[in-house]
């Protein structure tokens, strides 16, 4: 319903400003026809006639953005909602359980691992979230160190399996030479876990996800990290950096998330005076997120 609503307001003001428009010439070109002659008139006609289009149209593009971007904040809400609610409640279920129960050591032992996963989870959505206020803060200033890239695949790979439960062979690594990077350590490893994350929660339940590492004219270091996930349409290919945004698609209206991971990684590329980019060769055919950040000198 909700977004049926916002549906419908969009189209009520794009037919509203071309409604508007249309009244407009139709007055105009009957101006002209009964006064044609008086041409300085004409002359201001005209700039009247241009400013209040220009203006219809200003105004409807403005609306329709407003009604686009309160649609994001509200699926935003929703989903951190849900990020929030989830975890508490299956760890309340557990302390329950506990509680009120008499529970033999290995089925007790299960019961922490899965709150502390649930908390870990819990965790990071807060992080997430803190997160993208720090890193959307460009003068900030950096927490710089020398960092070992390869050192941070790694232990972005190892969370990864363990927080989603996959195999090895799920996610393998083809590491390149060995490289030194200058950066916040924090937020590199941020970047490097969100485009892996992403790239699990799109595989479904056959992840496949490959990453690897090049350097590039010792320059730049160039992570790959490749899913065989949906794919990603070619118009959304930059859209899907832009805070809150979420790609289109059955799939995407399955995976959980606060639509701030990808976000997260452009701003942290940007402030290391890195880049990132996806390619995909369309719906069906998987997606490849690619990070470049700067070799330390």
């Amino acid at each position: 319903m909700v977004v049926g609503g916002r549906r419908t307001s969009i189209a009520f003001f794009i037919t509203l400003g071309a409604g508007l428009i249309a009244f407009i010439l139709l007055l105009y070109v009957g101006w002209v026809l009964l006064g044609w002659r008086d041409g300085i008139l004409l002359f201001f006609g005209i700039l009247l006639v241009l400013a209040v289009i220009a203006g219809i149209v200003l105004n409807t593009t403005f609306l329709v953005r407003e009604v686009r971007r309160n649609a994001q904040h509200d699926a935003f809400i929703n989903a951190v909602t849900h990020e929030l609610k989830t975890p508490v409640a299956s760890i309340r279920l557990y302390l329950e359980t506990l509680q009120t129960r008499t529970v033999d050591e290995p089925k007790r032992q299960e019961f922490y691992r899965t709150m502390l996963d649930d908390s870990d989870r819990l965790l990071g959505t807060i992080e997430q979230i803190l997160r993208t206020g720090r890193t959307g803060q460009t003068k900030r200033a950096l927490n710089v160190s020398a960092i070992d890239f390869g050192d941070i695949i790694e232990e972005c790979l190892a969370r990864a399996r363990r927080l989603y439960h996959v195999s090895d062979d799920a996610l393998t690594y083809s590491p390149g030479p060995p490289v030194i990077i200058q950066g916040d350590e924090d937020e590199v490893r941020a970047a490097v876990s969100n485009l892996i994350d992403n790239a699990v929660k799109y595989s479904g339940k056959d992840v496949r996800v490959n990453i690897e590492t090049e350097n590039i004219d010792d320059r730049f270091v160039q992570v790959r990290v490749k899913d065989n996930g949906p794919g990603i349409p070619q118009s959304e290919l930059k859209q899907i950096f832009k805070r809150f945004y979420r790609v289109s698609g059955p799939l995407a209206t399955r995976v959980k998330g606060t639509g701030l991971g990808l976000f997260i990684v452009r701003s942290v590329a940007k402030r290391h005076r890195g880049r990132v980019w996806a390619e995909s060769e369309g719906p069906g055919r998987g997606s490849t997120f690619v990070l470049q950040l700067p070799i330390a000198k």
